[in-house]
C-alpha cells in the first residue's frame, strides 16, 4: 500500500493513534510504501527528532517511491479530469503514485481522495 500523509502523522505524533494498525501491517508483511511527496508534506511540517528518527527506520528517506515523469503525466491528466482540482496538487501526485504502481492508498482522509478515478483506497477497517 502506498502511505498518505495523514496516516504518517497520526501514527508517529501526538497521541499514535494509528501505529498500532501500521506495526501489525507491517508485522504481518504487508508492504507499505510512502511517495517522496508525502515525505516532503510530512518533513516540511513541525517534526521532531524523534519522530523523523522513527520514520526513518520503518520508512527510510531512500527508499520511498519517486514522483518522476510518469506519476506526473498521471497527476496532471487527474488535475484535468477532478472536480476542484485546484488546491488538491498534493494529494493527487500522491494519488497518481498509487495508480502508477496499481497499488491501493491508506489515509484517513477517505473523502479527499474518493473521486479519483483509477485510485483503489486501502480498505483497513
Amino acid at each position: 500500500m502506498v502511505v498518505d500523509t495523514s496516516i504518517l502523522v497520526d501514527s508517529l505524533t501526538g497521541p499514535r493513534r494509528s501505529y498500532p494498525l501500521l506495526w501489525r501491517l507491517l508485522d504481518r508483511g504487508h508492504k507499505l510504501y510512502i511517495p517522496t511527496v508525502v515525505l516532503y508534506e510530512w518533513r516540511r511540517g513541525p517534526r521532531t527528532k524523534p519522530e523523523i528518527a522513527i520514520q526513518e527506520v520503518l520508512f527510510p528517506s531512500e527508499s520511498a517511491i519517486l514522483f518522476g515523469v510518469h506519476e506526473a503525466v498521471i497527476a496532471a491528466r487527474l488535475y484535468q479530469q477532478v472536480a476542484r482540482s485546484r488546491g488538491r496538487e498534493m494529494d493527487l501526485a500522491i494519488a497518481a503514485c498509487a495508480i502508477a504502481r496499481e497499488i491501493p492508498l491508506w489515509t484517513l482522509n477517505r473523502g479527499d481522495f474518493k473521486d479519483i478515478p483509477g485510485l483503489a483506497l486501502a480498505s483497513l477497517d
